[in-house]
């Protein structure tokens, strides 16, 4: 899973969300970055309110959350979301040493972007092809 600073790092480089159903995001800034939710019909779902996306939680009986707008969550994409953001620049996942890399290509070079963990070596990727 991405951390929660590669998530704000890539909302701060341009990275747009449109929640939809199976989304992780965190509620950042509230001593709630460690709990992940999803976004789901059942339990948590998107509204659109005349002021924005409200991301609400139905059901909740052991705090007090009603709902939040979409701009206080996090998003944390997985790993087929962000290979799909890197659209045609992907060019492959390589393996090294403990980790992983990932192949882009930017500004016709092939830029490789290494993380121990394959969702982060891919968020980072986007992260150099969202800067350009």
């Amino acid at each position: 899973m991405i951390t929660v600073d590669l998530a704000l790092r890539l909302r701060a480089a341009g990275l747009e969300w449109t929640p939809s159903s199976g989304d992780r995001f965190v509620i950042a800034d509230r001593d709630m970055d460690a709990d992940v939710f999803v976004v789901s019909e059942l339990t948590i779902d998107v509204h659109e309110a005349p002021t924005g996306r409200l991301i609400r939680f139905n059901g909740t009986t052991e705090w007090a959350l009603d709902s939040l707008e979409q701009e206080a969550v996090v998003w944390l994409p997985y790993e087929g979301q962000l290979r799909d953001l890197l659209g045609d620049r992907f060019r492959r996942l390589e393996p090294v040493g403990d980790g992983f890399a990932v192949v882009t290509e930017v500004a016709g070079r092939e830029v490789r972007e290494i993380d121990t963990d394959a969702e982060r070596a891919y968020a980072r990727a986007l992260l150099s092809v969202l800067a350009g």
